[in-house]
């Protein structure tokens, strides 16, 4: 009698532990450790060196605590700053070293911004050859600041825009570069990214949008209830990460410049399905906007330092169900300019056609620049016009990081 007990427990035991477990979330990916650095042509080998050292061992703080790292990136001062002094010849010159530095020691470069201030003179013809010609660096132009928005470079972001989308392969190169309006420096992610100070201090940004799809489908249509779901889970993580990089703030040196908490997306790890599986909608329905709110708000609850967009970031191409609405004709640069309103980092990675003006380029551009300032919010346009490519075409791009998408007419 006693054996049947104990084959009875046996298999009930065995039937609890066959039951599922509620689905627990992965921890997001540190999708970028941005070092801002200052640098010259006579010393920049050891000035980066620095930095790597100091990047390499915050991997490995993460990477002990469970977090997977995609990518160790520098800033350096803006390249207006940069180029000061040298001739094209020299800049140029330059510019190839440090290309060739970070393909060797693996790191993402950004030469920050042009035209950083007003008086600073628009060479956007310089600026369009130098990251054509060097497939790592990466830079911005920023079009709109606390003075109001700058229409010379509007113009000047426009000329570059059209520039490498001619003079790339498969027009990659406009992956590379961004015309930004409010945003902040110490940023982590690019290519926005930028600084003005002395430089040694870092930065971090999370791939998190799988804690969004995790939350938001724990709770559809339940706004209150996500939201509140939504914050936890991000303050979670977000408080981690911000103890480590505190952590790693100790031992080096450096000095933790802040976190943005912008849940950014990638391929299948999707804002637009955790925002379509939250409204039971195809994003760009209605309740698309109040969710792209809910989540802004959860955004900036998380008590950490926040820096850069500190918002809800929607990469057309850098996210699988964001393309797939994009090539049926969902929403368009009209729609994302409206959620932009309540949300995060404006026109991002958006196809175009091929045939676009530099005129055209520069009016989405000023839009942009326009509704950031006017709200006084961080905004981009990245935009990705297609050589060769025409409306109702599909776009072929060569990038590991961009989903291929139907290019759609301009509005």
């Amino acid at each position: 009698m006693l054996g049947v007990r104990k084959l009875v427990s046996l298999c009930c035991v065995l039937a609890f532990c066959s039951l599922p477990l509620p689905a627990q979330t992965a921890k997001p990916k540190v999708r970028a450790l941005t070092a801002f650095v200052r640098i010259d042509s006579a010393h920049f080998e050891a000035q980066i060196g620095d930095a790597l050292t100091m990047l390499r061992d915050a991997k490995r703080a993460y990477e002990q605590r469970g977090y997977e790292v995609q990518t160790i990136r520098i800033t350096t001062q803006p390249f207006s700053e940069i180029i000061q002094g040298l001739s094209e010849t020299e800049s140029a010159q330059f510019f190839h070293a440090l290309n060739a530095l970070a393909t060797r020691e693996s790191f993402i470069p950004n030469i920050g911004p042009a035209m950083l201030n007003p008086a600073d003179p628009p060479r956007p013809d310089q600026l369009a050859r130098i990251l054509a010609e060097n497939d790592q660096l990466e830079s911005s132009v920023i079009v709109a600041q606390e003075d109001g928005i700058r229409w010379p470079a509007v113009r000047a972001a426009a000329a570059v825009m059209k520039y490498l989308s001619e003079h790339t392969p498969h027009s990659d190169g406009n992956f590379r570069f961004v015309a930004t309006a409010m945003l902040g420096p110490y940023g982590p992610f690019f290519p926005g990214s930028y600084h003005t100070g002395a430089g040694h201090q870092f930065s971090v940004g999370l791939e998190a949008a799988n804690v969004v799809q995790s939350a938001l489908a724990a709770h559809p249509s339940n706004i209150e209830a996500a939201e509140k779901a939504l914050a936890a889970e991000l303050s979670r993580y977000d408080v981690e990460c911000e103890q480590i990089a505190r952590e790693i703030e100790k031992r080096s040196g450096w000095t933790y410049a802040g976190l943005d908490p912008t849940p950014a997306p990638a391929g299948e790890i999707s804002i637009g399905d955790a925002i379509e599986k939250f409204t039971g909608a195809k994003f760009g329905s209605s309740g698309t906007m109040t969710a792209a709110a809910m989540i802004t708000r959860a955004v900036k609850s998380v008590p950490v330092k926040q820096v850069g967009y500190s918002g809800l970031m929607v990469p057309v191409l850098e996210d699988s169900t964001l393309a797939r609405r994009w090539s049926e004709g969902a929403f368009n640069i009209d729609s994302l300019l409206a959620y932009s309103a309540v949300c995060g980092t404006g026109l991002d990675t958006v196809p175009l056609p091929g045939d676009v003006t530099e005129d055209q380029l520069a009016r989405i551009i000023g839009d942009m620049a326009t509704l950031a300032y006017k709200w006084r919010k961080p905004l981009s346009a990245r935009l990705q016009p297609v050589a060769g490519k025409k409306a109702g075409e599909k776009t072929e791009f060569n990038n590991p990081h961009l989903v291929d998408a139907v290019i759609q007419k301009l509005p």
